[in-house]
């Protein structure tokens, strides 16, 4: 996709919203169960049902899916699209172009053995090697633009509400 078609596309989305802010909020969501035996948790994906379970450091076997994995993964994917928008948006040619987003978490945390050890992921790193003629400064610039505007990276910085209901 080019600039121009790009922006033909977003055009009367940007227009909708400025004109009628709350149409601006959109709606997500996500299903799962407990379908499966252990201590598991299946999650309906877009590719299909993936189980996730405990991992390896805090007593699972390495079987199923780590939601910690699932996190970065979900922030990879998000950060490559809107990597991928900006660069269009930007005029900025890439070819071959790669990611990896790292972290680790300190299984003293979510085990509880220490109140001081934060619970959770963090930081991550997001790295995508890319093939292009874009010197460092718009490089610079995608990178900082996709850091603004990547979604699942802005909300790693609230903690979701957890409520548990009866049917």
């Amino acid at each position: 996709m080019d600039r121009a078609t790009l922006r033909q596309l977003q055009a009367p989305l940007r227009e909708q919203y400025a004109a009628d802010p709350a149409s601006a909020l959109t709606p997500l969501h996500a299903t799962a169960d407990f379908r499966d035996d252990g201590i598991t948790c299946t999650v309906d994906g877009f590719a299909g049902p993936v189980r996730a379970g405990l991992h390896r450091a805090t007593g699972g076997d390495g079987s199923d899916a780590c939601s910690g994995d699932l996190l970065l993964e979900a922030l990879l994917a998000c950060a490559g699209v809107t990597l991928r928008s900006v660069a269009t948006a930007m005029g900025v040619t890439l070819g071959a172009v790669t990611a990896r987003a790292e972290s680790s978490f300190d299984a003293r945390g979510t085990l509880g053995l220490d109140r001081d050890v934060p619970v959770g992921v963090g930081p991550v790193t997001v790295t995508f090697t890319a093939e292009t003629d874009a010197d460092d400064t718009a490089l610079e610039r995608l990178a900082t633009s996709t850091e603004r505007y990547c979604v699942v990276g802005h909300s790693l910085r609230e903690v979701p509400r957890v409520v548990v209901v009866r049917p």
